[in-house]
């Protein structure tokens, strides 16, 4: 595509994959057109508002306005030669993939008279791809080329993993229009990955189960740790030097969640039912990581026995740092478990905004707010900001300076040197001892 005019690129799709790709084809030179069904939310794109948080995605959007369209149309999207389909395909209540977004998409396309290609960046059953590429022939749209083209794009980091990708996959049902789809890629110069459609569907869900398998496996190992005097930080560290292995997704702690992991594994797991298959590792996999999710709760009675009248400050809200995300967060089940034990529940968050979804917590502008009078500071997220959580300031706001470390975010003697008793995952914890009302708590704790 060197030295001829970028093609036009449409978007079915302003949500978070939406906005990243048409802002960064349009970074790449692309004129661009976005088209969503909120009303408020193309509203708020008009006015240079972006309605998520993801680093460098405003900045990317502003520098781009001239190449960038928002609209509530078809039109202007359907005029494009390729046109990228991002809408959300989240699970319904048989854990398949609702795919009703996408099909509305399929079946507003017009009569279109010039060729144009199809392309689903939206995570689909194995299988979308024939389904849809019948359906078009049969509406008399065999001129109209598919391709799939899974993203593979961590909030967070999006915009550098769009602009840096490990790899690009694309698989068509032509040759044609996968060196299309290849070819908008090409100053970024990745590795690509040919395929052919079914198993470009594939390779996203079976990424995503790989990555959630190292999670649930580290966790695992944690909680063996933990019964036996080993540090999962040091076991993580040597596994991880292994090239065969490497360090990547190896971090212990309270366990995944977001947009993409529950919805992607329960996909592949219903998938695999439906084809007639027991994904038993996948169960395990999704198992492990729900279990994960409340033994925070465990760790707290330990050290203060019941949780009934007990404040505890809940230190980050999102799912993941650097995003807003609050979808599947172990903070919402970890905060509706505390509530049930009858635990005051405070909750501090930079960007996330959860009280739409968390009533009975207390919500507080600062960390400081946050953990006064506190009989325990949890670590949901590793926000930097809790880095240097284990400070005098912070020790003296709290009623007992018990910090439980969601995400081995903290150094754990540093913490006891400056006054804490100190929980992570997989790691020794400080002796009972170390909290100052430990005796008056006895009788509470050998209670029925």
């Amino acid at each position: 595509m060197k030295g001829e005019a970028k093609p036009k690129i449409g978007i079915f799709g302003a949500g978070w994959v939406g906005l990243v790709t048409g802002a960064c084809f349009a970074e790449l030179g692309h004129e661009v057109v976005i088209r969503d069904v909120l009303h408020e939310r193309v509203e708020a794109l008009q006015d240079g508002e972006v309605p998520l948080h993801e680093p460098g995605l405003a900045e990317l959007l502003e520098r781009n306005r001239e190449r960038l369209t928002f609209t509530l149309g078809i039109d202007d999207v359907v005029s494009a030669p390729i046109m990228f389909v991002c809408v959300g395909t989240p699970p319904t209540y048989s854990g398949d993939a609702d795919l009703s977004a996408v099909w509305t998409v399929v079946d507003q396309l017009p009569a279109l008279e010039e060729r144009a290609i199809l392309v689903m960046k939206s995570t689909v059953p194995v299988g979308t791809g024939d389904k849809v590429r019948a359906a078009l022939d049969a509406r008399g749209l065999a001129h109209v080329g598919y391709a799939s083209n899974p993203e593979f794009l961590a909030e967070g980091t999006a915009v550098h993993d769009f602009m840096h990708p490990d790899r690009v996959v694309v698989g068509a049902f032509t040759e044609a229009d996968a060196a299309t789809v290849e070819s908008l890629y090409e100053p970024l110069e990745p590795t690509v990955v040919r395929a052919d459609v079914a198993s470009a569907e594939m390779i996203k869900l079976a990424a995503n189960a790989f990555l959630m398998t190292r999670i649930s496996f580290i966790n695992e190992i944690a909680n063996v740790c933990e019964a036996t005097g080993a540090d999962v930080v040091q076991v993580a560290k040597g596994v991880g030097l292994d090239h065969r292995l490497g360090p990547h997704f190896l971090r212990a702690g309270i366990g995944w969640g977001g947009s993409c992991f529950p919805k992607d594994g329960v996909a592949l797991k219903q998938l695999a039912s439906n084809s007639g298959y027991h994904f038993q590792l996948l169960n395990a996999v999704i198992e492990v990581n729900e279990l994960q999710k409340r033994r925070v709760v465990g760790k707290l009675e330990k050290h203060l026995g019941k949780l009934h009248g007990k404040t505890i400050a809940l230190l980050g809200l999102a799912f993941k740092p650097n995003t807003d995300d609050l979808r599947e967060a172990p903070s919402l089940v970890l905060a509706s478990r505390l509530l049930a034990e009858g635990a005051d529940v405070r909750a501090w968050d930079p960007v996330a905004d959860a009280s739409h979804l968390l009533q009975g917590v207390s919500f507080h502008d600062s960390v400081l707010e946050a953990v006064t009078d506190a009989d325990a500071a949890v670590i949901v997220t590793e926000w930097d900001e809790l880095r240097e959580l284990a400070s005098e300031d912070v020790r003296a706001a709290m009623r007992r300076p018990l910090i439980v470390d969601g995400r081995n975010l903290l150094d754990p003697e540093r913490a006891r040197l400056a006054g804490f008793t100190y929980e992570g995952i997989g790691r020794a914890a400080s002796p009972l001892a170390a909290l100052p009302e430990t005796e008056e708590r006895a009788p509470e704790q050998a209670a029925p």
